[in-house]
């Protein structure tokens, strides 16, 4: 395919797929077990129906709104996503420009493979920095610091990886990183499997390495860490929402992984709804997994997310062109929820409401 051919995500999907090497695709596409989860993420969004309004002036409109105090051209952020120099060996670098040119933020992974300070310095602007908490509490702790220092503007938390789900594909293909890359952010790094462990490095890392101890009490922890905002992410239940408010913080991240970790999990869209009611204002609400078009967003803001973030699709924009990949990527997003928001009778994100659902 040339890039005029590639008109979607999902062609970008397959252009990617092609490129890159099977165990690297596996990686970034596959999910747990048998990838109910991660199949049932997109198809909510395709069950839920658009009842768009009519004859209402969308001639003069706009896409920008703000995500915890931020201003972003579009409701669509870069979420967190490992490894990406398997992609494109500018990697995070290169995303990181891309959100910048696009005008949103991207959230930088711990498990980045490019240095922290070298994003940022890419990013050119807003970005969040994604957090694992580590046994070693000392290294998280320098973790938060370096991200502070480097200028991130918030610290968003996973809270559903202590412990690392069963992803099949990364077992069968025993992943590993290419000899050539490490995780920069890191003292530690994830070592060559011994003969006769039956899983992927990466699972075998998280097993010795991260801190399943991890539980409510660690917010009070962190918060005394930083004074920089605080985003839990891998939330699908409300109470865990309304305890995540009643521990102050200023974002709710609906997400499952990407159907990486609880197979048979609820799509993330599914317990929108329910986690938005249960935060009732009191806190940000952001969602990912499974947004695959524009209008996968529309559908999200109108059940009250504040926005999304998308992972896949802008690895594979980074898989097939690099930096202009993800830049493609997103522009095609944007251009999609302004077509559809448009259509749907709203002159911006704030008017994206609960009625246009049908």
């Amino acid at each position: 395919m040339t890039p005029k051919d590639l008109l979607n995500v999902a062609d970008y999907e397959r252009a990617a797929k092609d490129l890159l090497p099977q165990m690297v695709y596996d990686y970034y596409a596959g999910g747990s077990w048998d990838e109910i989860t991660l199949h049932e993420n997109v198809r909510a969004f395709d069950r839920i129906r658009l009842r768009y309004r009519v004859l209402r002036d969308v001639a003069e409109r706009s896409t920008a709104t703000r995500v915890l105090g931020h201003d972003v051209a579009f409701p669509i952020v870069v979420a967190p996503t490992a490894f990406q120099c398997m992609a494109h060996p500018e990697g995070e670098v290169a995303t990181a420009g891309a959100a910048a040119r696009a005008g949103t933020l991207m959230i930088v992974s711990t498990l980045s493979n490019r240095p922290l300070e070298e994003i940022a310095a890419a990013a050119d602007g807003p970005f969040w920095f994604q957090l694992y908490v580590y046994k070693d509490r000392g290294a998280t702790e320098e973790l938060v610091a370096r991200a502070e220092a480097a200028g991130a503007s918030a610290i968003v938390l996973t809270v559903d990886a202590q412990v690392w789900g069963i992803r099949e594909r990364d077992v069968r293909n025993r992943f590993q990183l290419p000899p050539d890359l490490a995780m920069n952010n890191l003292l530690a790094d994830m070592s060559t499997l011994p003969d006769g462990v039956a899983d992927s490095g990466l699972g075998a890392y998280v097993a010795s390495m991260f801190d399943q101890t991890l539980s409510w009490k660690d917010i009070e922890w962190l918060r005394n860490l930083t004074e920089l905002p605080l985003v839990v992410k891998g939330i699908v239940h409300p109470d865990d929402a309304r305890l995540a408010v009643e521990h102050g913080v200023e974002g709710v991240f609906v997400s499952n992984h990407g159907g990486r970790q609880v197979d048979t999990a609820p799509a993330t869209l599914e317990v929108l709804a329910d986690v938005v009611a249960s935060v009732n204002g009191r806190a940000e609400v952001l969602l990912d997994g499974g947004i695959r078009r524009g209008s996968d967003a529309v559908k999200a803001l109108a059940l009250g997310a504040q926005a999304v973030a998308v992972g896949r699709p802008v690895l594979w924009g980074l898989s097939v062109e690099g930096q202009t990949g993800v830049e493609r990527v997103l522009e095609l997003l944007r251009h999609e929820f302004d077509s559809v928001m448009a259509l749907c009778g709203a002159r911006g994100p704030g008017e994206l409401t609960r009625d246009l659902i049908g």
